[in-house]
């Protein structure tokens, strides 16, 4: 190999496609902050669901909220 090789890797890809269903208003919403912040829908959704799974409560039953 030389200073000159133009060197190329296998990517790495770790992404899947996933169809999900959301309410029109949620795509909206989405639409509307990707446009003030730019960035993509798909990136929004990305940190919205990675924030969710950080910070999720599983609680067994009903009785476990009252006493919380």
């Amino acid at each position: 190999m030389s200073l000159d090789d133009f060197i190329i890797t296998p990517k790495e890809d770790k992404s899947v496609t996933l169809t999900i269903r959301i309410e029109k208003s949620t795509q909206e919403q989405f639409d509307i902050l990707a446009q003030k912040s730019n960035r993509s829908r798909n990136e929004l959704i990305n940190m919205a669901l990675e924030y969710a799974l950080k910070n999720a409560k599983f609680i067994q039953t009903t009785d476990e909220k009252k006493s919380n």
